[in-house]
C-alpha cells in the first residue's frame, strides 16, 4: 500500500524541514522526485541522500516567485503526476506593524509561489491523464493564532486556492487537497528561537511543544506519511479537503 512506483513528483522547497521528509519518503516509496529550492545546497543534499540509498532525485534551484523560472523548471521536467506545494516562509507580526517589504514577501513566496506552480503544473498533469496536487496550508488557516497575520493571510489563500483547483479540474481526474500542520520541529523552529530567545531554547521549545494539546510538536516525518497517503492510488476518493496534523490544537485548545 501507499506506493508511488513510477511516478514523477515535484516537492518544492524539498531541502529542509516537511519537504524534505517529504522528498526522502516519497523516493523510498519508488517515486522520481524533482526537488525545486532556493537553495542550491540545500536541494543537492537531500538529492545525494535519496541516491545514496538508491532512489531516485534530481535537485533544480528555483524561486518559486518568478513565474519565468517556474516555467523553465517544470518544462526541464516534463511529464509529472504529483506536485507539492510545499515552500513557504512565516512571519511574526500583527497588521499595524508588519511592514509592507513583509507582507509582500510573505505573500509571494506562500500565495504566489503556489500559483505559478499550479499554473505550469495543472496543464502536464492534464496531458499525463491527471494526477495530485497537494498544497500546505496551516493551523492558521482555522484558527486565530497571535502574531501572524501576514502568514496567517498567505495560508487562509493557500486553503482557498485548494477548493478552487480541486473543483476547476475534477474532470481532468486532477486531486487537489492540502495539509494544515500545527508545530512542527523543523531546522527553522531551531533557528528562531537561537535568534530571538538566546539562551532560553530550551524552555521555549518546551512551552511552544505545550501549545499543542498532546505535548509536542509534529515530526517532519509524520507529515509526510499524511501526504504521502494523500498522494496514493488508496486516496483516489479524496479532493477539496484540508487534513489537520496538529496534535488536537484545532479542536482540543479550549
Amino acid at each position: 500500500m501507499f506506493e508511488l512506483n513510477n511516478k514523477t513528483a515535484i516537492i518544492t522547497g524539498g531541502g529542509s524541514g516537511i519537504g524534505r521528509a517529504i522528498a526522502l519518503l516519497f523516493a523510498r516509496s519508488g517515486a522520481s522526485v524533482h526537488v525545486l529550492e532556493l537553495s542550491e545546497e540545500a536541494g543537492a543534499g537531500v538529492v545525494n541522500e535519496i541516491r545514496a540509498a538508491g532512489g531516485q532525485a534530481t535537485a533544480h534551484v528555483c524561486d518559486v516567485t518568478r513565474q519565468a523560472d517556474v516555467r523553465a523548471r517544470f518544462a526541464a521536467i516534463g511529464a509529472i503526476d504529483i506536485l507539492i506545494n510545499n515552500a513557504g516562509i512565516a512571519h511574526v507580526g500583527k497588521a499595524d506593524n508588519t511592514a509592507e517589504e513583509d507582507f509582500d514577501r510573505v505573500i509571494n513566496v506562500n500565495v504566489k509561489g503556489a500559483y505559478n506552480c499550479l499554473h505550469e503544473a495543472i496543464p502536464l498533469l492534464r496531458a499525463n491523464g491527471g494526477g495530485v496536487i497537494l498544497n500546505m496550508a496551516s493551523v492558521a488557516a482555522w484558527v486565530a493564532v497571535p502574531e501572524r497575520f501576514a502568514y496567517s493571510t498567505a495560508k487562509g489563500a493557500v486553503m482557498a486556492m485548494t477548493l478552487s483547483v480541486a473543483k476547476d479540474y475534477l474532470q481532468d481526474r486532477i486531486r487537489c487537497n492540502s495539509i494544515s500542520p500545527g508545530r512542527v520541529h523543523t531546522p527553522f523552529v531551531d533557528g528562531f528561537l537561537a535568534k530571538n530567545y538566546p539562551g532560553q531554547e530550551a524552555e521555549m521549545f518546551e512551552r511552544l511543544s505545550k501549545t499543542q494539546p498532546i505535548g509536542r510538536m509534529a515530526r517532519p516525518e509524520e507529515v509526510a506519511a499524511l501526504a504521502l497517503y494523500l498522494c496514493s492510488d488508496e486516496a483516489a476518493f479524496i479532493t477539496g479537503s484540508d487534513y489537520p496534523i496538529d496534535g488536537g490544537f484545532i479542536t482540543l485548545n479550549a
